[in-house]
């Protein structure tokens, strides 16, 4: 149940000159009861059209905060906030203009894991929203208020509001859901650790309890249910709305309309079946595991291959082996549609892997880890210029990467604890650190490079060369089972590292590679292979484009006393 409180009256309050101007944060008692550990957060936006929570990201357009960390909280004590942490966009808070403000104090609630492998760490942890730290059920908050500030003058706030929790959706004919505990994350966490699905089923499924399907993985964020899928026609009173992503009015409606569309293909007697999962593996760190074995999350790899996905094939009726399993996915999906192919080459037989996050460390984004020395700074002999972070497919930059970082940062200090990508990454690719928190792969305030973390990375998580260093020991498992998509204008240059991945793969031999590397023509994130239809339209179509590659690769590779007609393929 969300807490709908009275509002305390905000006030300020004048400080001594010299002296940072105080900011008195307080707590509403009946929010204090479970309040022991935690992340504060001071907040400051300059429009009053979003909550400061909702409106911290990488453009220039971002929130300030300033984060601080708090243990052992006492109830009654509230807290006088420390601007001298490190803020963003801007750093220190002397730099702050002066002006008017929507001002926001922000909990995020740590909880203590006791590790199996001996370390304890305090943590934000899921609750089944996703690991968003803005909306996780439980964080508190308190209602933006309006300022105006001026470096001097104090504040005093009162959070009053808890976020609330979340609403799982229920079964419906086509589209089950399923959580199920993971012994293998429960063992290494600590604690009952829980996996989930959403699947959707083929028509007909309860009438034909003999037949057996492939298994599509969709990987990807963690969904709060099965998107795409709508068995009603587009609301006819639905107004147009603006997609700022794409720059198009009415997207909301394209949007019901390709649902509606793939339901109608679903239902078609014509149309191949199948079973479509979505996983829910959120952690700690993020809204998705990655979906491999990572000394800081735990074996969400062989959690996921080895007791989710059999969970589900036996109880609605999937064939259960390797050759009738395939994954895609972009982005995010995309590095897990690949690296759970390379990872567990048996065990999938193939994958469809759009504007993969980087696959070859060589070109993590616009950073060589192995051979450069700063991941912020390009250094000349007599100039030094910051490395770029986001563009557009005109490759105007809008975000350069140390101020992406800098934002993880504020938000979850120097832990990996933002919840953010590039602190997912470094929780899922580095060594555990002596403090049990993930030994950070650069220096997050200076960008300085550790190479020994960088080694690590490129043993254990380098897609492209752990490809190269092993192939003649799973080449011939990965034959044709590898395709991958990626626009030439990737906003954050994920094809630069598919570059030099489909080097090495036309590159190999015995066997030879016998998948496929398709670029788009100053396509963006996150364009997955069709060159005929804009990226807005294709990834509403993720579960149906690659339909014809896997069918032939299904008449290709499926055993001789695989029953066709349980899924039809094309002649």
């Amino acid at each position: 149940m969300r807490y709908l409180l009275i509002l305390m009256v905000v006030a300020t309050f004048g400080c001594q000159t010299g002296q940072s101007p105080k900011i008195s944060i307080q707590i509403a008692p009946e929010l204090e009861t479970d309040l022991k550990d935690g992340r504060l957060l001071f907040l400051l936006h300059h429009s009053e059209n979003t909550e400061p929570r909702f409106a911290v990201n990488d453009e220039v357009t971002s929130a300030q905060v300033i984060g601080m960390d708090f243990e052992d909280y006492q109830e009654g004590r509230g807290f006088e906030f420390k601007l001298d942490g490190f803020g963003y966009p801007i750093a220190d808070w002397n730099d702050i203009p002066n002006g008017e403000y929507w001002v926001q104090a922000y909990i995020v609630k740590y909880e203590t894991f006791n590790r199996s492998d001996g370390h304890t760490v305090k943590m934000p942890m899921d609750q089944w929203e996703g690991r968003q730290w803005n909306r996780t059920p439980g964080n508190l908050f308190s209602t933006p208020q309006k300022i105006s500030w001026d470096g001097k003058t104090g504040v005093k706030l009162t959070i009053d509001q808890v976020n609330p929790p979340v609403n799982e959706p229920e079964d419906t004919e086509f589209i089950k859901h399923i959580k199920m505990k993971s012994e293998l994350l429960s063992a290494f966490w600590g604690r009952d650790i829980y996996l989930g699905a959403h699947i959707l089923l083929p028509r007909d499924f309860e009438k034909n309890s003999n037949e057996y399907y492939p298994l599509m993985i969709f990987h990807g964020h963690f969904p709060s249910d099965f998107g795409g899928f709508r068995t009603v026609p587009p609301d006819e009173n639905l107004e147009d709305d603006y997609n700022p992503r794409f720059g198009i009015y009415g997207y909301n409606k394209i949007q019901q309309q390709e649902a509606y569309d793939f339901y109608q293909k679903w239902i078609s007697p014509d149309f191949q079946k199948f079973i479509v999962i979505e996983i829910q593996h959120a952690n700690p760190f993020y809204d998705d595991s990655y979906a491999v074995n990572s000394e800081n999350i735990g074996p969400y790899g062989d959690a996921i291959t080895y007791e989710l996905i059999p969970y589900i094939e036996k109880q609605f009726r999937g064939i259960g082996e390797g050759w009738a399993r395939f994954t895609y996915g972009g982005s995010t999906g995309g590095w897990e549609a690949l690296a759970v192919q390379v990872k567990y080459p048996n065990e999938y037989n193939g994958c469809f892997a759009a504007c993969p996050d980087p696959i070859d460390f060589r070109a993590y984004t616009t950073v060589n880890i192995y051979e450069d020395k700063n991941a912020y700074y390009i250094k000349g002999p007599f100039r030094t210029t910051d490395r770029v972070g986001k563009r557009n497919y005109l490759g105007h930059v809008s975000a350069m990467l140390k101020d992406m970082n800098h934002k993880e940062l504020a938000l979850g200090g120097t832990k990996s604890l933002s919840g953010d990508q590039w602190d997912i990454w470094q929780a899922v690719y580095s060594p555990v650190g002596n403090d049990g928190y993930p030994k950070p792969i650069w220096d997050k305030l200076t960008g300085e490079i550790d190479q020994e973390v960088a080694n690590y990375w490129k043993e254990n998580f380098d897609l492209r060369y752990i490809m190269e260093r092993d192939w003649s020991k799973i080449g011939k498992e990965l034959e044709g089972k590898i395709h991958i998509y990626c626009g030439d204008m990737d906003n954050y240059y994920l094809n630069n590292a598919v570059y030099l991945t489909e080097d090495f793969l036309e590159s190999t031999k015995n066997p030879y590679y016998g998948g496929e590397v398709l670029y788009g023509d100053r396509a963006e994130h996150c364009w997955n292979g069709d060159p005929e239809l804009p990226n807005y339209i294709t990834r509403l179509r993720y579960n149906t484009m690659y339909l014809d590659k896997i069918a032939n690769r299904l008449k290709a590779t499926a055993p001789s006393g695989f029953d066709q007609k349980t899924w039809t393929l094309k002649k």
